[in-house]
This record gives structure tokens, sequence and C-alpha cells, in this order.
């Protein structure tokens, strides 16, 4: 089983931004959600935990050893996909995922070839071994990058917005391919995609301008506000009105009508009526709560 124990980390920038403010998780085998809206922190605590950069305070062990006396010990083990890669031109994937390999360290022709041709099956890349990355689509590419994270069969995953961009039997596709990858090993998913956690993730995160504000089961956090939510459609010039009068937490059109949803321990009545909470709700409730 491996772990990863993040105590009290922060990190402020040369500008003044505090980027992480006093984080604490633990994460043990199996997806983990890590939600927030861009710019709350995410990329920077992924930056952290690989290595890249150094926080001001706190301490990250992964299995036990502290990865920020000693990033090394994590990156022989680590496979990272981040928001955005480059890729060479006029590579075929076969070649790059060589080139990555022996950079990984993988010394051993004849294994470096079993491994690689069993990743580009296993993230249906196969037939497309002899052409260029550079011409993939945005759901191939993606999933070489999960080819090219899973050499040298690493203990810990990290990915970064993932699914951003594709369209959704892509999305689909890769979402089933991290949840297999996720059985027995760490699969830390950075995303603002609050559908992605509920489908793939047993345990989660909510992050915000630097700060942790909840961590845990997604599932058990649904059920703590379930008949809490309260739904109406309204007329969409009289939501100023509503804003002043409810804690609104989300709204969204539909068919030129205006759903809003609000938060709260009674029946609003007024045409008010409840509704079965999601990890949205969760999530927009959490974020509004004040920091």
């Amino acid at each position: 089983m491996n772990s990863l124990k993040i105590k009290n980390l922060t990190k402020t920038y040369d500008n003044g931004v505090k980027a992480l403010g006093n984080i604490t998780f633990e994460i043990e085998n199996g997806m983990f959600g890590l939600l927030g809206p861009n710019g709350a922190g995410k990329s920077t605590l992924m930056k952290t935990i690989v290595g890249l950069q150094q926080p001001d305070n706190g301490s990250i062990l992964f299995n036990n050893e502290d990865i920020v006396k000693n990033p090394t010990f994590i990156k022989k083990q680590l496979g990272y996909l981040p928001q955005d890669f480059g890729v060479y031109q006029n590579i075929s994937a076969y070649d790059l995922l060589n080139h990555l390999a022996i950079l990984k360290g993988l010394n051993d022709k004849g294994a470096r070839k079993e491994q690689i041709l069993a990743l580009l099956e296993k993230t249906n890349l196969f037939e497309q071994k002899n052409k260029a990355v550079s011409t993939f689509s945005g759901g191939m590419r993606q999933r070489f990058g999960v080819a090219q994270a899973l050499l040298g069969s690493p203990s810990i995953i990290i990915v970064d917005e993932p699914t951003a961009g594709l369209d959704p039997e892509e999305r689909n596709r890769f979402n089933n391919l991290l949840s297999e990858i996720g059985e027995n090993i760490i699969v830390i998913l950075s995303t603002h995609l609050v559908e992605d956690v509920r489908n793939l993730c047993t345990q989660m995160a909510i992050i915000n301008k630097g700060e942790l504000l909840l961590t845990g089961n997604p599932e058990q956090f649904i059920a703590e506000i379930n008949g809490k939510v309260w739904k109406k459609y309204i007329d969409k010039n009289k939501l100023l009105e509503y804003q002043n009068q409810y804690k609104i937490i989300s709204t969204q059109l539909q068919a030129g009508k205006l759903s809003i949803k609000v938060f709260d321990n009674e029946n609003p009545l007024n045409g008010f009526t409840q509704t079965e909470a999601d990890l949205e709700d969760v999530y927009f409730t959490t974020l509004q709560k004040p920091q």
C-alpha cells in the first residue's frame, strides 16, 4: 500500500501571491480527486509534490520518505501527465515512448519493447504506434500521455486537468483508463470538472485560493447536504431579487427559464421544491462558505 502524507504545506510566490496555505491531507492507493476553480492552487500543489518547486514550509512524505528533502525518491516512482505537454514533430508514438523509457532508466531493450507495446495496447493506441504523435487528436494525445506516465511501473500518477477539451466519448474512454490504473497505485486527478471526481474518486479534496476547504469521501459529503438543496425556475430578470433573499449555490439556464438551487436547512417555501443533492452542490456550497 502506497501512502502520500502532506502536512502544513505553504507556498508564497515572489509577487506575494499565496498559492498554498497550510495544506494537510493523506492519500493511499486509489483515485483521489483534487477539485478547485482555475487559480485555486491545484497546479502549484501538483508541482510541489513532484519536486518541480520547493515549498516554503511543511513536509511531504511518500511511503515515509521526506520528498521535500529527497525529491529524487518520488521521481523514480512517478508518472506525471501535465495539463499541456509538447511532443517532437514527426516522431512516432513507439519511438517517442522508447526515447522516454530510456530517459526513465529502462535499459533492457527487450523488456522496454515489451512494456511499450503493452502500454500502447492498454491505451488503445497499438494500431497508431507508427504514426507521429503530433498528428494525434486531443483524446489520442491524452491517452499517449497516460502511456508515457505509466512507463517504468510508477507507484503514483498525477494528472492535471486531463479531460479538458475532450469530447464525451473520449472523456469516458480516458476516465475508464484512469479508473483501471487507480486500482493498485495512487492516482491524483487535479480538475475543475466535478463530474469526473464523482464518477471516479473514492476520496477528494476541495481547494480554493490556496486553502484546503474539504477532504474526505464524495458520497459522504453528498449525504450530509441531501435534504437541504431546493430548486425553482424563475424569470431570469428576477435573479438579483432572489440573490438578495436566498443563499443561491448555482444557476442554470434551461429552455429560456432560469433554474436556481439554494441551500437551506428548512423549506424556503415560495415555490421551491426539494431536489436530490449531487457533488456539484457540495462543491458550490463549500466554495461559498466564509473562509
